[in-house]
């Protein structure tokens, strides 16, 4: 369970820095003003819900993505209200050509942390199965691939075959 929280904890971060470099060097936006900040903070939710847990690649795991994409946009936006309004604490990201303000502000600084926050919750939600439901399914498995095996006849048993039927006695 701490193996999955933390690869989700990390998943989450690396995609949260991605999203945050496109924004601070390849669109110039250090500091967010009006709603880009929950738009983006929306479309990080996204991309953590689409990679972090099951992946959007996995065995089945194109539903459970789409779903995780969706409440993710809206966990997003509304974990970026929450850091715009209640959290004030100054972040310095200027020697790293990030900005400078409160850390709602910085992209740099917000997203990754809500992605990581993110990518922690769908990493514990990415459950395995059971050990017992996969030992029960070993045996049955065994089975099924030993009634497939095809085994020769022995030459004996042929030259019974080819023998015509004993006569049954009369009464």
């Amino acid at each position: 369970m701490l193996k999955r929280l933390i690869i989700g904890l990390v998943t989450g971060f690396i995609m949260g820095a991605i999203v945050a470099a496109v924004l601070v060097k390849g669109l110039a936006l250090t500091v967010f003003s009006g709603t880009l900040a929950y738009v983006f903070a929306a479309v990080t939710g996204v991309f953590v819900g689409l990679v972090a847990g099951k992946p959007i690649w996995a065995k089945g795991g194109q539903i459970e993505a789409g779903l995780k994409a969706v409440v993710g946009a809206v966990v997003g936006a509304v974990a970026m209200l929450a850091l715009r309004r209640w959290v004030e604490i100054p972040v310095d990201l200027s020697a790293i050509g990030a900005g400078y303000g409160v850390l709602g502000s910085l992209p740099a600084a917000s997203l990754p942390i809500i992605a990581a926050i993110l990518g922690a919750f769908y990493g514990l939600d990415n459950t395995d199965e059971p050990d017992e439901a996969k030992k029960a399914d070993k045996p049955a498995k065994a089975g099924a691939a030993a009634k497939k095996v095809r085994v020769a006849a022995s030459d004996a048993s042929e030259e019974e075959a080819d023998a015509e039927p004993p006569k049954r006695a009369k009464r």
